[in-house]
């Protein structure tokens, strides 16, 4: 009976920590900082091509597209219209959302924004993708699902800022105007995708939810900022929250799992020559001296192929041992490095890098955003140093659009564009 009574409470102190709180907070939001800062820099680069790779003047036209997305049921907002400045304005606010989302404006509703973007232009053009967009495409669905703006961001910054002022939670959200006003535009835009006929039954239901839930926060947090209703909304986004940094986990591990054991069955891989011939393409060389000098090692190369398909194989099982994952997962970001400067694909190694993230360890999160404040005047604005108390603050007043702007551990306050 023992045995079954220490089973018991294992269970019990489990599911109390799985529903009573967040888990990784810091690991969330370098994922959410990582996956939307590649995002806005590969659109930013790419400005000057965008109507190519994703808009009218691409090979692959409105027509295939729209017969594709409708065959395959994939969402795309431009296949609304074919007209141009609905595609000008779509990428437009795709960045628009990157740069929300990476500074944590809003942040679930922002999240909400950045995954339409990213979905909307990547499904327009399907060819025109890499497995770093791939991996981007993933991590946007799964991000909406997270409370990723609980630290590092300036949904943080107003939470604290509302505690240190002692705001009440009912009339702190009476004086909210930005989350109310986002929430009711949103409202329209599903509205008019409904009523069009735009959406697919499970876009449309998936998106409903999501309004329906963000507005039912908010009116439980201005009329029962502490009563029962709040405390199950609670208890049901932080399920979610967990639940997606969960399969964000299983995903990262399931990419390396599946590239190392397909390596193995390489003949190149096997014989450690693998990474030669990219070497030797002018397509993967930016630079042509050092990709020509590290080729022109036959004892490097093998190394670096050998050493690649044990990471990629071993790592999904080191995580139950700290300071093996540790190890190899500093080595797979070096690797992803390297593979932004030898084969010339940064944005690849950036959304990997980004997806590696959510093993980082705490400490270190917590001593790179307290060395990051301790730097930047602005970082205590932006939330980057923990050493400041704000784990502990108390609840803040929170209106409309607040759902992830509460301190680590704490009850988060929410409304339409949080969560």
């Amino acid at each position: 009976m023992d045995g079954v009574t220490r089973l018991r409470a294992a269970a019990g102190r489990s599911l109390a920590k799985v529903t009573g709180q967040a888990l990784g907070p810091y690991q969330s939001a370098v994922v959410r900082i990582g996956f939307s800062a590649t995002w806005l820099f590969f659109l930013l680069r790419e400005f000057p091509h965008r109507r190519e790779l994703y808009g009218p003047d691409g090979p692959w036209s409105w027509d295939l597209a729209h017969r594709l997305t409708d065959s395959n049921e994939a969402f795309s907002v431009l296949m609304w219209s074919d007209s141009t400045l609905w595609f000008e304005l779509v990428y437009a606010v795709s960045v628009l959302a990157s740069v929300l989302l990476m500074l944590g404006w809003r942040t679930r509703t922002s999240a909400v924004v950045f995954m339409v973007g990213v979905l909307s232009l990547q499904n327009r053009s399907v060819f025109m993708g890499d497995g770093g967009d791939n991996v981007i495409h993933l991590m946007a669905i799964y991000l909406v699902l997270t409370r990723c703006g609980r630290v590092w961001s300036l949904d943080a910054r107003r939470a604290a800022l509302r505690a240190g002022s002692g705001a009440g939670s009912g009339v702190g959200a009476g004086r909210d105007v930005a989350g109310p006003v986002l929430w009711g535009v949103l409202g329209v835009v599903l509205a008019y995708g409904a009523v069009s006929g735009r959406f697919t039954a499970g876009w449309l239901a998936a998106f409903a939810a999501v309004w329906v839930v963000l507005g039912l926060w908010w009116t439980v947090e201005r009329h029962e900022p502490e009563g029962e209703g709040r405390a199950v909304l609670d208890v049901l986004a932080n399920l979610l929250h967990n639940a997606g940094m969960l399969v964000i986990m299983a995903e990262v591990c399931l990419i390396y799992a599946t590239a190392g054991w397909y390596k193995i069955q390489g003949s190149r891989w096997q014989d450690g020559t693998a990474l030669y011939y990219p070497l030797r393409l002018d397509y993967f060389t930016p630079w042509p001296a050092l990709s020509g000098v590290l080729a022109g090692s036959g004892v490097l190369v093998m190394l670096l192929s050998y050493g690649t398909v044990a990471v990629q194989v071993a790592f999904p099982f080191t995580l139950f041992n700290r300071r093996i994952k540790n190890v190899l997962l500093a080595a797979m970001m070096l690797e992803h490095a390297g593979i932004a400067v030898l084969l010339g694909l940064p944005f690849f190694s950036m959304a990997m890098i980004a997806a590696d993230a959510v093993f980082l360890p705490t400490g270190f999160l917590v001593w790179l955003g307290a060395g990051a404040s301790g730097r930047v005047g602005w970082g205590r604005g932006l939330g980057l140093g923990l050493g400041l108390g704000w784990d502990r603050g108390r609840r803040g007043g929170a209106g409309a659009a607040d759902a992830e702007v509460a301190p680590v551990a704490v009850p988060v306050q929410a409304g339409p564009g949080g969560g």
